[in-house]
């Protein structure tokens, strides 16, 4: 892995962001340990986070963010709702659809997990200078936002030109 790599070169940035994510994932996985609700399976977590972010989703569209068959979306969503963390709930606008919301539970498992992975970053960025604290914010912003219109979740911004600039 490069030590500097160009941050013109999206190669070398992506193998650098792949080795932090693997680290993360360590800590995540050490927060999950430690949080009340305990460790929730990677899939059934990306479920409950995409539910939250939409506010409510059918099985359909949770199906294709995820990149899973209906089949396997409706098994997930058995589980999470036989956990208390998804409520099903009819559709406003189609008889036959069914919405899913996070429960009240789903909520309070999300916010535990956050805090307890938040607490173990936090860790290790207060040994940061606080000018790499401020550029690291800075460029995981912008990851954050060209990854959530990349899988679908928001659409890039009329005036973006951050991929000009």
């Amino acid at each position: 892995m490069p030590r500097n790599p160009s941050p013109r070169d999206p190669e070398q940035v992506a193998d650098t962001a792949n080795h932090v994510g693997e680290l993360l994932e360590v800590l995540w996985g050490r927060a999950q340990e430690k949080a009340p609700s305990g460790p929730i399976p990677p899939s059934q977590l990306r479920a409950l986070k995409l539910i939250e972010e939409q506010g409510s989703v059918n099985q359909r569209t949770l199906g294709e963010v995820l990149g899973t068959g209906p089949s396997s979306v409706s098994r997930l969503c058995d589980r999470l709702e036989a956990a208390g963390l998804l409520e099903r709930v009819p559709s406003a606008t189609s008889r036959r659809e069914v919405e899913l919301t996070l429960s009240a539970q789903g909520e309070k498992v999300l916010d535990e997990l956050r805090l307890a992975r938040t607490r173990e970053v936090a860790e290790v960025l207060r040994t940061m200078a606080p000018s790499h604290l401020g550029m690291l914010s800075e460029g995981l912003e912008r990851l954050r936002q060209a990854a959530t219109v990349h899988v679908g979740l928001e659409r890039p911004a009329a005036d973006d030109t951050s991929a000009i600039a």
